[in-house]
């Protein structure tokens, strides 16, 4: 373990201002960055805790949306009754993610920002593989080895991993923003578009001049404070986790969708695939096509096939193309279901 000063501030910005130093992380329920110290992953010279700051805590209606503090734990999102009437998908996306005690602990800010099960990228001290994510420029070993879990869409020979949040696939479906405050100045990011592709990350670097690996929007010193979700079109909403043991494990594939419904046909629908890409993978295609259409499971199927034609599957991960498609037939379905 290396040495590091700590820090508990009391306000945002007062955890801003202090974030402002190089090599700082922010430290929330500490699930995530406590095992990336641990693995060498990370190793800050400076640590500000904001457990104490209570401004980012809580879920709220706020005009037409619904906010929720960044440091609002997964078991609170998914027991909200606010949550579960207003957004079901999410709330079932925060009750599958992790376990019981890691979700009375892990933040919405905090699992969003998590890294990738890669266990290439995973592995403790000195790897001795290459993987850009570690070492940028080194090479993605993952790309001829152990992928079947691993990226069908988006993904470059620099790398193949995917992003595990459950609740930023949810969030994307039912196009929720970041709220992010800096020392300069506050702002707002699409959920959808908050982690990047490697093609995204490289540009990124290259404008901040820098070689580590980008994985999200945020800039330096920046921290997320909440998220806001449209209110109206969410109610017929539902999330589908497709996993090897039914507690405690990351997806293979998840799905999530939003639906609005009248006289039998769609009027407006969302899609969200998971664990396919370094970020949640929207099936804009499949969307557009089944306006206007009946909550048909042979419709819905054939639309979502379609969309699917853009995948790039590795050579032991084909089956996560079908995996998918179908896991997004389901969200639908059940979605459509919700009255």
């Amino acid at each position: 373990m290396n040495n590091f000063s700590y820090s508990r501030p009391q306000s945002a910005p007062e955890a801003v201002k202090l974030g402002g130093v190089d090599a700082t992380m922010f430290l929330a329920g500490g699930t995530e960055l406590l095992n990336w110290m641990r693995l060498g992953i990370s190793a800050p010279a400076q640590v500000v805790d904001i457990g104490l700051v209570a401004e980012m805590r809580g879920i709220r209606k706020e005009g037409n949306s619904l906010w929720i503090g960044a440091l609002t734990t997964l078991a609170q999102i998914e027991a909200d009754p606010l949550v579960r009437k207003e957004a079901p998908v999410l709330a079932e996306a925060c009750l599958r993610a992790a376990s019981p005690q890691i979700r009375n602990r892990a933040t919405l800010g905090g699992n969003v920002l998590q890294k990738t099960r890669c266990p290439y990228f995973r592995a403790e001290g000195q790897l001795p593989w290459p993987c850009n994510k570690r070492e940028p420029g080194s090479g993605c070993a993952a790309l001829e080895g152990a992928h079947e879990r691993h990226a069908i869409f988006g993904w470059t020979d620099a790398c193949v991993a995917t992003q595990p949040s459950d609740p930023i696939v949810a969030l994307s479906c039912l196009e929720a923003t970041i709220a992010v405050v800096g020392q300069r100045k506050s702002r707002e990011i699409p959920a959808a578009g908050f982690h990047v592709t490697p093609q995204e990350a490289t540009r990124i670097a290259a404008a901040r001049g820098r070689e580590a690996q980008v994985e999200t929007q945020l800039g330096a010193g920046e921290l997320i404070s909440a998220f806001r979700v449209p209110l109206g079109n969410s109610t017929r909403s539902a999330y589908v986790k497709v996993r090897e043991r039914e507690s405690y494990e990351y997806a293979a594939v998840s799905a999530a969708a939003a639906i609005v419904i009248d006289a039998g046909r769609i009027q407006r629908l969302r899609i969200a695939l998971g664990s396919v890409a370094q970020r949640p993978w929207r099936l804009v295609e499949a969307e557009q096509a089944l306006i206007g259409k009946p909550l048909e499971r042979a419709v819905l199927a054939a639309a979502i096939d379609a969309s699917m034609r853009e995948a790039r599957p590795l050579a032991h991960n084909q089956f996560k193309v079908r995996l998918a498609a179908n896991a997004a037939v389901r969200a639908v379905e059940a979605a459509g279901k919700r009255t």
